[in-house]
This record gives C-alpha cells, structure tokens and sequence, in this order.
C-alpha cells in the first residue's frame, strides 16, 4: 500500500504511550474452543494507557472472539484477562457489569435499537450508567457526542433513516457517551465506502484524542490499521505471530505479512 494515501491522517494522530508502560487489559495463554475447534490456543498481549493497538488476522483467526472474551460475552477456556488488574474470567456477574461500565464496544453491526430514535438510543446508556445525571445534563452530553461524530442534526432521527456511515457514527457516540476509559472496535469499517471509512478512522483518532481512550482496533482493513494503530498485533493460528510498530510489519519479508500490505 502507498503510505503517501495516509499521510494526512497519520499527522492527526497523538503519540503512542511508548514511555507510559502501564498495561490497561493483560492477557496471558489465552484459550478459546467451540467444540472441536480451537480458534485461540495460546494468546498473550498488552494494551498500554492511551495508545490504539491494532490486531490483524484473517478471517477465523480468533480476532473478534478475542475481544468478545476481554468483556465477558464469551467465557474463556483457559489462560488470564486482566482489565484494570481484574482477572474477568474471576468476576462474578455484578463485578462483571460493574467494569463493563468503563469499556466501549463497538459492535460490527452498530446495534442500535431499531425502535428508538438516536436521542433514545444514546439516552439508553446514560440513564443506566451515569444515574447520577439530571435530564439538563443528559440534554448537555448528547448533544457534545453527536457534534463529536457530526452528526448533531440527527437527533431526532431513526436508525432506518440513517447512511450506514451514519448509523456506524452513532453507535460510536452511543459508546462514547457514557465515557469509556477502554475502547474495543470490532471491525469497525466494515461495509463502508472508502470514504466513509477513513472518515471512521478520523473518528477513532478524535476519540482516542478526545477522551483519552486506550483501544484494541479489530480489522481486517489495511487503511484502516494505517491510519490508526501505534502498535499493530498479527494473529495467526491462534495466537500473536507478529507484534511490533507499523515500519517493523511494512519492512517484514514474512510472506505472511506481505500479503496483509501488499
């Protein structure tokens, strides 16, 4: 891929937290079976304080079942995911939802509530998580996430009425609401022009940006990897093949690799 495609919006983005070593999730030896099929078999990565880390892998490498394992929506088989220094396969279902509170997912499909308009769906998180706000205030954060993903017109809107760029935006402002200090992106490009997909990765760096947010980036879109990762993550087989900065992957002669970049 020609690097020169990204260089503006390589420019946006804030430095890696290289000198801040402090690791946000930590998972160690990380197993994960359905039946007979054992999609990660032995998974060790950090994700340190602010950055946006960046995890590759073809399609059934175990890249979304990683990240539905870090918030509990999967149970592991085996290994240690540490959030926060919580072990989540250790929490009991009141400490599970409580450390859900400070993690955004945002999900492949959006998942917007289909019969809700977008003020509805983004007051939905915010009257169960941050109860302590009153309806002024409820007004006052909506109204800031919907600018922050521009769409500030589209409040009284429903899902239906939506581009898919659109509705991917408002799921994002749906996940940043109630201010996540953990970001996981689950392909989050995926059936979008490419437009509006470097306008998402836009996003993303803003968020990042923004609220400070430390995040695992699932994707198989390269542009997108370029345009947002400090640290990109290769999975393979089940497991991490390659780590390292984005110059480590483009000057690998790992014909794995090659072919992701080529």
């Amino acid at each position: 891929m020609n690097m020169k495609d990204t260089e503006t919006l390589s420019k946006l983005m804030p430095a890696a937290a290289a000198a801040n070593k402090e690791a946000v999730i930590e998972i160690n030896n990380l197993k994960k079976s359905f039946g007979t099929q054992q999609v990660l078999t032995d998974l060790s990565l950090k994700l340190f304080k602010g950055e946006n880390l960046v995890v590759l892998g073809k399609s059934g490498s175990g890249k979304s079942v990683l990240i539905k394992c870090i918030v509990g929506l999967l149970p592991s088989d085996g290994g240690t995911i540490n959030v926060f220094d919580k072990d989540v396969i250790k929490l009991d279902n009141k400490e599970l939802g409580e450390l859900r509170q400070k993690i955004g997912f945002l999900f492949q499909s959006g998942a917007l509530y289909d019969s809700m308009t977008v003020k509805q769906n983004l007051e939905f998180p915010l009257r169960r998580i941050r109860k302590n706000l009153n309806e002024k205030e409820i007004a006052e954060k909506i109204n800031e996430v919907l600018e922050n993903v521009g769409l500030a017109d589209a409040l009284n809107k429903m899902p239906s009425q939506l581009s898919g760029g659109m509705r991917k935006r408002i799921s994002l402002a749906r996940t940043i609401v109630v201010d996540p200090l953990i970001m996981l992106y689950d392909e989050p490009t995926t059936g979008l022009d490419p437009i509006t997909s470097d306008e998402i990765s836009t996003l993303i760096i803003d968020v990042q940006k923004k609220y400070k947010t430390s995040s695992i980036i699932i994707t198989h879109d390269i542009k997108c990897a370029l345009n947002t990762a400090n640290r990109l993550i290769m999975l393979s087989e089940g497991e991490v093949y390659k780590e390292g900065k984005l110059k480590d992957f483009e000057n690998s002669s790992d014909p794995m690799i090659k072919a992701f970049f080529n």
